[in-house]
């Protein structure tokens, strides 16, 4: 027998060892192959961004014009019309917030939001419910209104002059008003750099002391949202829409601001206070918040970046963060979606808490003046009381209108809200002392 081993297994095994590494060999030549298709193409897609296929006249308002440069960010922005999304404290679901909160109606008595006041809608729909709203129907209004509620506001400020257009009556205007939020009102068309279009931001910046025109970019994803997206009121016969920052943005300078110039936009129905109706503060809200104060804008969090592709563009379908957490949120937040989806609901859960208590103590407030009115209070002894029924139904105010359910800033509408229950608080007990003066002296008489 022989001890010589065959050579045929080793044979073999070098033959396979060969076939194996040449399929090796071809598949890393073939997923080179479509890594390098892959970079090419994405190459490609950096190369054709933006793709401008039509120029864009200084003057074009319509956003589907500008989207056939730029169609990514015309279908988000086209998103902005799906009126489904909800969340606990907004989204965009219409729904009547009298209905759900009725303590407004009181507070506002006397006032047009007191007939309406519903959950906003998307971008798209700015000019459409404005001029549905019975705010505008039942009651009159000037055109500054138009301000932030139609992209045609510029151009017609320059043919009609700012303080024209702010005084004439809002439906004088209307029927000229056909696109809410447009493109140009953030972009320049020639260059897409972000730009400011409303005189009222721009005039209080310069009030400020404050160049707009040497911001930069993450400033400027900021200042494009904060020149609607404020507390104003419409000053003086003209009714020019102005901010009320002469002693600084939070709510405390606002209510001096008001108080030094002897403004009120009512005079509340059951009470006769002279009262003030804060609109929508989120970029007032926002600055005493710490997103602000670590450079957070507000297109970082309602207009994230995203990628499709090697493209990298902000997303135009603004809303909640709260339908984006993972590029709104965790860019910066490493915790789980769902720790940070809680971590937000628990923020407007409670200030929604203390929106309610204010709300009853705003409502005692009321009952209380009344009742020394019914007594047979002077306007003189009740002017302390109506005083502090105004200064707590402002802040409340600053707090309810502010659209983030105190997300924005959670300490600062903690104690926005405290002061708002300290003064109704305050107004209810001078009013009760007026009553029981008034009853002590009746019973001596």
């Amino acid at each position: 027998m022989s001890n010589t081993t065959s050579p045929e297994p080793n044979r073999r095994r070098s033959l396979g060892l060969v076939i194996a590494a040449f399929v090796v060999g071809l598949v890393v030549m073939g997923g080179l192959a479509l890594l390098l298709t892959n970079i090419q193409q994405r190459k490609a897609e950096t190369a054709e961004f933006p793709l401008r296929v039509v120029a864009i006249d200084p003057d074009e308002l319509d956003p589907a014009v500008w989207g056939q440069n730029f169609p990514r960010q015309y279908d988000g922005f086209m998103g902005t019309q799906d009126d489904t999304f909800s969340t606990p404290y907004g989204g965009s679901v219409v729904y009547s917030k009298l209905e759900r909160y009725p303590a407004m109606i009181r507070i506002w008595a006397g006032y047009a939001f007191s007939k309406d006041h519903n959950e906003e809608r998307g971008h798209y729909y700015t000019t459409i419910d404005q001029k549905n709203t019975q705010r505008v129907q039942l009651v009159s209004q000037p055109g500054a209104c138009a301000n932030c509620h139609a992209a045609e506001a510029p151009q017609m400020i320059a043919e009609m002059g700012w303080e024209t257009f702010n005084k004439t009556p809002y439906n004088e205007l209307k029927d000229s008003l056909h696109i809410g939020s447009s493109c140009a009102d953030c972009h320049d068309p020639e260059t897409m750099e972000l730009r400011l279009t409303r005189p009222a931001l721009i005039n209080a910046l310069e009030a400020e002391g404050v160049d707009w025109t040497q911001a930069s970019r993450q400033e400027m994803r900021t200042y494009v949202c904060a020149q609607c997206h404020v507390e104003y009121y419409f000053l003086g016969e003209n009714k020019e829409l102005t901010f009320p920052w002469s002693q600084g943005q939070n709510i405390d300078d606002i209510a001096n601001h008001y108080d030094e110039y002897g403004f009120s936009d009512w005079t509340h129905a059951e009470t006769n206070a002279p009262m003030i109706k804060i609109q929508h503060p989120e970029y007032e809200m926002w600055t005493t918040g710490l997103h602000a104060q670590s450079g957070v804008s507000c297109a970082d969090c309602h207009m994230p970046y995203i990628r499709e592709g090697a493209v990298k563009i902000s997303d135009h379908h603004l809303r909640s963060p709260l339908a984006t957490i993972n590029e709104s949120c965790q860019t910066c937040h490493q915790q789980d979606a769902e720790l940070l989806e809680e971590r937000i609901i628990t923020i407007q859960d409670r200030t929604a808490e203390l929106l309610r208590l204010a709300e009853d103590a705003i409502l005692d407030a009321i009952d209380a003046i009344v009742a020394a009115q019914d007594a047979g209070a002077t306007d003189a002894q009740l002017e302390e009381a109506r005083n502090l029924h105004r200064q707590a139904s402002l802040r409340w105010d600053f707090v309810s209108s502010e659209n983030s359910t105190g997300f924005h800033s959670p300490q600062e509408a903690a104690r926005v809200l405290a002061l708002s229950i300290d003064y109704a608080r305050q107004a209810q007990l001078a009013a009760l002392q007026i009553t029981n003066s008034l009853a002590t002296t009746a019973v001596n008489d």
